[in-house]
């Protein structure tokens, strides 16, 4: 017995020296041999949200962020779409009719109206286009000779006219008065026109009618010739 308790000790400590060498090389494996510890110096960061409550967080927060923009700005674009529509609607509530031109007019000279020393012609433009337009103000007009040429001044505007719109159908007229006193009572000096040129308001080209009324003054005392503004008709 006292030689087995023997050996049972001897082996005790051969183990435990064995385990103590084990210990001693594996504490030498870990350490680079030559190199000392490094030190790092400054403040460490903190530590990132990667916890459950850190991310239930932040979906909460993108889902509060993206649920109010749609809806609003649907209901904006339609209500612009609206405004566009009633836009449309004044677009098309155009005036009807626009100023008469001269290519859609003829002229005639009426007959001498005459009274108390004044000669008194209506000079009548009437639309042969196939729309309806409109004459306003006073037109022009001048005595022209064989040759074209102007006899005596421009006409004159008569005072106190006031100008109106004269809507003009296919086929309606309108006319403006030409009026000059009696030559052998004022005592002018006369010529016989060939023709009277007449020009719409606000247009450039003429119309040119025969002139059938005998002799006008032309220049002289009292040979002024006046015109009135368009009225509707023909002035008979």
């Amino acid at each position: 017995m006292a030689h087995t308790s023997q050996s049972l000790r001897r082996g005790a400590a051969l183990l435990a020296s064995t385990v103590a060498a084990l210990g001693l090389l594996t504490a030498c494996g870990n350490d680079s041999p030559g190199k000392s510890p490094e030190s790092v110096s400054g403040t460490a960061a903190p530590a990132t949200g990667d916890s459950a409550g850190s991310s239930a967080s932040d979906t909460g927060s993108a889902s509060s962020g993206t649920a109010s923009s749609p809806a609003s700005q649907s209901t904006g674009s339609s209500t612009g779409g609206g405004s566009s529509t009633g836009g449309g609607t004044t677009t098309a509530s155009a005036a009807s009719g626009s100023r008469c031109h001269t290519s859609e007019l003829t002229a005639s000279v009426g007959g001498n109206d005459p009274g108390a020393g004044q000669e008194n012609f209506p000079i009548v433009f009437t639309n042969k286009s196939g729309r309806t337009c409109t004459v306003r103000g006073f037109p022009g007009a001048a005595f022209v000779n064989a040759a074209g040429t102007q006899l005596g001044p421009d006409p004159e505007r008569e005072s106190g006219s006031t100008p109106a719109t004269v809507t003009l159908k296919p086929g309606k007229s309108a006319w403006a008065g030409l009026t000059f006193s009696n030559p052998e009572i004022s005592g002018a000096k006369t010529a016989t026109p060939a023709a009277l040129e007449v020009t719409p308001p606000d247009e450039r080209d003429s119309l040119k009618v025969t002139w059938k009324g005998g002799t006008v003054p032309v220049s002289g005392n009292a040979s002024s010739v006046r015109l009135t503004v368009l009225n509707a008709g023909t002035g008979v």
